[in-house]
């Protein structure tokens, strides 16, 4: 690898989340991870009724692919049976209980999400303060 590779900023991991209407769960993933500079990130439901439709266009695009529940992995196999991206769905076991931006939502995928993504660029990470404010000097 050159110089020139190495500084060359990497394209942004496309991330796919999936729910069924597509209108509280993946919607608030999407708002969530979508503010980081090296993500790409979209959301779809596999229900007729959703807001934005999942289609094979969407699973072919994503490095990543983010199901709620077994729900979804069951409509994609009826959708897309034998697309190569169902081999690689994440599921992260969140139930259809919760409204959208809902703080208790937020924190599931805060925590459920990372791991599976690539590191944020330094100094876009957030940061977690858990020492106590120093003291006044006397």
């Amino acid at each position: 690898m050159d110089a020139e590779s190495r500084n060359r900023p990497r394209p942004p991991c496309r991330v796919l989340f999936v729910c069924r209407y597509n209108r509280m769960r993946s919607p608030t993933a999407e708002r969530l991870f979508g503010k980081r500079p090296d993500l790409d990130v979209r959301s779809a439901g596999t229900s007729q009724e959703a807001l934005a439709r999942i289609n094979a266009n969407m699973l072919d695009w994503a490095d990543l692919i983010f199901i709620m529940d077994d729900q979804q992995r069951a409509s994609l196999q009826r959708q897309f049976g034998g697309h190569p991206a169902l081999d690689r769905l994440i599921c992260l076991d969140i139930p259809d209980e919760y409204t959208f931006l809902q703080p208790e939502l937020i924190a599931l995928f805060e925590t459920r999400v990372p791991p599976h993504l690539p590191p944020p660029p330094s100094g876009t990470g957030r940061a977690v303060h858990n020492a106590p404010p120093a003291e006044p000097p006397a």
